[in-house]
């Protein structure tokens, strides 16, 4: 009996194939039908970003503040994100949510060690604002302890956050996918002017 062609082979391949991929999703509970559940809001789950300093500060202080604010309103944080994006009306309720989730997150990261010193983000803030070089100058020479000790970074991003007008910052959400990151941007230039603003005082 001769073998089969190459040809030949190549469909009892793919159906093996398929079969082994059926088989891991089986395996892994993939025989069911219902709809996966969102993720519980009021869990606190890990947040890594890939950015670094005040980018990646806000971006970690975000997800968080956000999904405290659907912790709050009793919802998923996929469910709140729809709503804002969604409705034409934002309530009070989200309003204040959103914002008291963002002022838990930043206890929350306080507490976990994972806000960093204030000086960490001078460098970063004195690269974009319209300082006269002296100044400058005279800020980036003062030592790491004295900018600790004179600015804490949970007090900058609780002014930066307490200063956001939300309400006028989600009248222009068009999708879901963009609620994140158009609070992201404003909590950066936020912190971004509270850190300049006091560091001039520190001269």
């Amino acid at each position: 009996m001769s073998a089969l062609p190459r040809w030949a082979a190549l469909p009892v391949a793919a159906v093996l194939l398929v079969a082994g991929v059926i088989g891991v999703q089986l395996a892994h509970g993939g025989g069911t039908y219902e709809p996966l559940q969102p993720a519980d809001a009021c869990a606190e789950r890990p947040v890594v970003s890939r950015a670094g300093g005040i980018d990646g500060l806000t971006e970690r202080l975000v997800v968080r503040g956000v999904a405290n604010a659907a912790c709050d309103l009793g919802i998923s944080r996929e469910a709140l994100t729809l709503e804002l994006a969604q409705s034409d009306e934002r309530t009070d309720a989200e309003i204040d949510a959103l914002r008291q989730g963002l002022l838990r997150a930043v206890r929350q990261m306080k507490a976990d060690g994972s806000l960093p010193p204030a000086s960490d983000l001078v460098d970063e803030a004195l690269d974009s604002a319209n300082l006269n070089r002296f100044l400058e100058a005279a800020i980036r020479a003062l030592p790491d302890s004295v900018i600790d000790k004179a600015l804490k970074t949970d007090d900058v991003l609780v002014r930066a956050i307490k200063d956001l007008d939300l309400r006028e910052l989600l009248s222009d959400l068009d999708d879901q996918d963009s609620l994140e990151r158009q609070v992201q941007r404003a909590v950066t230039q936020a912190v971004e002017d509270s850190l300049k603003a006091r560091l001039r005082g520190l001269i």
